[in-house]
């Protein structure tokens, strides 16, 4: 495994991150492994050398905070491995158990603090922007939070690149604890990250984590179209790979992606992640896994270096699309 900074920070994170979406119950959504299936995942990645490890509150409704982290307790050393969960989806039926609000923030962090086991978080980030709170209590209440020491960084997810400026430039201007990293919708079916976010983040020295990096699954190669929702058990149960991934050049990209990968002789999944990891800005990808070979077919792309042709061919069929993911 291969380690860099997160961002401008001296904090180091493998080159990818085990995204724990995919572990909690199955009650939340019918692909969730539940904590006895997703031991041999978290056992795994430590072998391998990863050492981040992302979820967040409404994953299973907390539960998958919790397997992280008796997991996490039981294979790794705790003082090594980075922890990252995330606060703003509503965690309960209440008004108050939502949002980017001081008491949401707050609350949010002292039950994602007992589920996980630990005495701090170390990447607190927020899940999405919330235009229903003013900014300044957001950043306020998360500063808060890194002065107790019940949280180490701060980062965000899936925002405006002129929403994520502001943050940085109210939290400067203030002398508040600013973002470190992003976790952003990108990958080779969508890139509309390029234009303004990974520029804003290469500059501001901020570290990308980006989410879905295989387009859920589209450039793993198992799926037969963008309209094939058999193949897999989250397909058939994934309203939001729909809205994301419906136009027709999208699959010129998965069949450019097979194409590079069967002249390599890899799997589609990494070549796919090699072109990630190479992009600026790009720190760790966040991987699912709900298959153990997925999981080593990842890591294997942290080695793959793709020629400059290679690079050219994946690129070429891609097509503007509207933003998505927000």
């Amino acid at each position: 495994m291969k380690y860099t900074n997160l961002g401008r920070t001296g904090l180091r994170v493998s080159r990818l991150g085990l995204g724990c979406m995919s572990y909690g119950t199955p009650k939340w959504r019918p692909w969730v492994l539940d904590e006895e299936a997703a031991q041999p995942f978290f056992r795994r990645a430590v072998e391998l050398g990863i050492n981040f490890f992302d979820t967040a509150d409404m994953y299973s409704q907390g539960v998958s905070e919790e397997v992280t982290g008796r997991a996490l307790r039981r294979y790794a050393r705790m003082d090594e491995v980075v922890v990252a969960t995330k606060v703003y989806f509503p965690t309960g039926d209440g008004q108050n158990m939502r949002g980017l609000s001081r008491k949401h923030i707050v609350q949010g962090c002292e039950a994602s603090l007992k589920r996980l086991g630990v005495e701090a978080i170390d990447l607190y980030q927020i899940h999405r922007m919330d235009p229903n709170t003013p900014l300044e209590e957001t950043l306020a209440a998360l500063d808060q939070l890194v002065s107790q020491g019940k949280v180490r960084y701060l980062g965000a997810s899936s925002a405006y690149a002129w929403q994520f400026a502001r943050a940085l430039g109210v939290a400067d201007l203030r002398g508040w604890t600013r973002f470190v990293s992003m976790q952003g919708h990108y990958n080779l079916v969508y890139r509309e990250e390029e234009r303004e976010m990974l520029p804003l983040c290469e500059a501001e020295g901020i570290g990308v984590i980006p989410w879905s990096p295989l387009a859920r699954g589209l450039l793993a190669g198992s799926r037969k179209s963008l309209k094939d929702r058999d193949t897999t058990v989250r397909a058939k149960s994934d309203t939001l790979s729909p809205t994301l991934y419906d136009q027709p050049g999208d699959w010129d990209v998965v069949e450019a992606n097979r194409s590079v990968a069967e002249k390599r002789n890899v799997p589609p999944a990494q070549t796919a992640l090699a072109w990630l990891l190479s992009r600026p800005a790009v720190t760790a990808p966040i991987i699912g896994a709900t298959k153990l070979e997925h999981l080593e077919d990842a890591v294997r792309a942290v080695d793959l270096k793709l020629t400059a042709e290679e690079v050219k061919a994946l690129e070429a069929p891609y097509q503007p699309h509207a933003v998505r993911g927000l």
